[in-house]
């Protein structure tokens, strides 16, 4: 993945509802190559701040990858939500503002499978960037569900039944309304989703709608390879620092610290790591266990995702097949997804002389 940012112009702000607005980006033929994206990954955007100089912030994006249309995150206000509330009220077309590189794995392996898509509130717009994607490039049937709290509240209405009117055999959208029907209770998500059991799901909202759609398609025994979600918090670092340059500094402390860590846990010689990335799989015999595994794999040319090195997002999440690994931080991950053996590789280092992890789950 590109550690290096970038400024890009804002072509366009589009209000999508009272408290969310879509932010165009333009993208240069020289950056280009840069900014090639997935369904259902985001951009870092770097939002001015007095108190720390910047804020940084994942939004997802909006637009498809393969529609032509300008590169596209929806931002939806939150309460004190600084960043939010800045990049509504301030951001205009001819500003500019720095960003990093698409990153996460929120997105279909395979565009031709059936999709079951679950979306609450701003969680639309990765939904909506898969959805698009998929009807004008994938043969599957697609499904959503879109929980909102009123019909002012739902994000791309329009667009929702532009694509539903022009796709009626593969495409059909359910809107949950809380203003008229309540909130969407585990047994409700439950009885429409085992509609659609051999779908691939796909879910972004609020906590407490994950953990209902999860424990839902937990109790329909949808296989963990077919249950994805995504998770956003406000990240603490700086992800826009030279990160060539803090690579540096910590291998340095890292070699100085060498013998300065006789209490750590040893493993009896070098770990061997296989690794599914990006359709491929990777087999090492070399890993000194030191590092973690988003560093390791690194210093091998893999393009292993990752976005604030900090535990704090889960651009970086793989799933551990075999073997132990040991997070030193996770503001992320609950306890559902570490059952599932979901961990951080910007955090992980092995516990066991043999690891097999994915990425592609």
């Amino acid at each position: 993945m590109d550690t290096e940012s970038f400024v890009l112009p804002v072509l366009g702000v589009v209000e999508e509802t009272a408290d969310a607005c879509s932010v165009q980006l333009g993208v240069t033929p020289e950056v280009e190559a840069h900014f090639t994206y997935r369904p259902g990954q985001f951009l870092t955007l770097a939002v001015p701040s007095e108190e720390t100089g910047l804020a940084a912030r994942c939004y997802s994006l909006s637009s498809s990858p393969v529609d032509g249309g300008p590169l596209t995150v929806t931002v939806k206000r939150t309460v004190d939500g600084y960043a939010s509330n800045w990049i509504c009220d301030n951001l205009k077309a001819g500003d500019s503002i720095r960003v990093l590189p698409p990153s996460g794995i929120f997105s279909p392996a395979d565009l031709d499978h059936d999709l079951l898509l679950f979306a609450g509130g701003s969680g639309v717009t990765p939904i909506i960037s898969i959805a698009r994607t998929a009807l004008a490039r994938g043969k599957g049937k697609i499904v959503v569900f879109y929980a909102n709290r009123d019909e002012s509240s739902v994000i791309f209405a329009n667009e929702w039944a532009r694509l539903s009117a022009e796709h009626p055999d593969r495409l059909v959208v359910v809107h949950w309304l809380e203003s008229v029907q309540g909130l969407p209770s585990q047994d409700q998500l439950k009885s429409f989703a085992s509609h659609f059991a051999s779908y691939d799901s796909f879910c972004c909202g609020p906590a407490p709608f994950m953990k209902s759609v999860s424990l839902a398609l937990r109790e329909l025994e949808f296989p963990r390879e077919r249950r994805h979600q995504e998770k956003f918090v406000s990240l603490g670092g700086n992800p826009f620092g030279d990160v060539a340059e803090l690579q540096k500094a910590e291998a340095t402390l890292a070699d100085a610290d060498d013998h300065e860590d006789d209490d750590a846990p040893a493993l009896a010689g070098p770990v061997r790591l296989e690794v599914e990335l990006d359709g491929s799989t990777y087999e090492y015999d070399d890993w000194s266990g030191r590092e973690t595994i988003l560093e390791f794999l690194e210093s091998k040319g893999l393009d292993a995702p990752f976005s604030c090195r900090e535990g704090n997002c889960s651009a970086c999440a793989c799933m551990v097949l075999e073997g132990e690994v040991k997070m030193a931080h996770n503001e992320v991950l609950d306890e559902m997804d570490l059952a599932d053996g979901i961990r951080l590789g910007c955090q992980s280092t092995p516990l066991t002389e043999k690891l097999r992890i994915t990425y592609n789950g």
